[in-house]
């Protein structure tokens, strides 16, 4: 069970109304995270605009982003965002065998040279950013990643990195 439970609706401020509704209108319904940020609005609406620049703009497929928030996640063994975004690669056509499969190696799934390089690359620069050599980040850009590619790589990275420790310590319920 959470360990804090979201803002009663009659208690919300109108901020926080505001952006909840943004949320069900992108997702259909409001996550329990987003919920719980109701707690402090700023946040709520700091960490929603960051999602949706991060996650509904930019060069990168969303495929690759949604792989990303999954691994990463998985990674840092967080429940909610391996569910949450498993079903969001389920919503983009993406077969439950595959995203099966992308979980234990990230070559069977559809991607090209550079969208792997790019992905292996936020795993590992959320594992342990200051392993990464100058040798492995020339090899992302051999693989034709851009400067504001990997930036946006490293943007998906971040943001689940924060969302799987705030999620976690807290023991939000799982809503997917």
């Amino acid at each position: 069970m959470s360990r804090i439970q979201p803002v009663k609706e009659e208690q919300l401020s109108e901020k926080a109304k505001a952006v909840l509704a943004d949320i069900e209108g992108a997702f259909g319904m409001v996550p329990n995270l987003f919920k719980t940020y109701t707690h402090f609005p700023s946040l709520l609406e700091a960490n929603w605009n960051k999602v949706k620049a991060v996650m509904m703009q930019g060069e990168l497929r969303r495929k690759v982003k949604e792989t990303i928030a999954v691994l990463v996640s998985k990674d840092n063994s967080c429940k909610y965002c391996v569910n949450a975004h498993s079903a969001a690669l389920k919503s983009i056509g993406v077969s439950e065998e595959e995203i099966q499969a992308i979980k234990e190696d990230i070559t069977v799934g559809d991607f090209d040279e550079k969208e792997q390089a790019l992905i292996e690359f936020a795993r590992k620069a959320n594992k342990d950013p200051l392993a990464i050599t100058d040798e492995e980040f020339q090899a992302l850009k051999d693989a034709g990643a851009s400067d504001a590619e990997i930036v946006e790589a490293l943007g998906v990275m971040e943001v689940f990195t924060a969302f799987n420790k705030f999620l976690d310590s807290l023991r939000i319920d799982i809503d997917f």
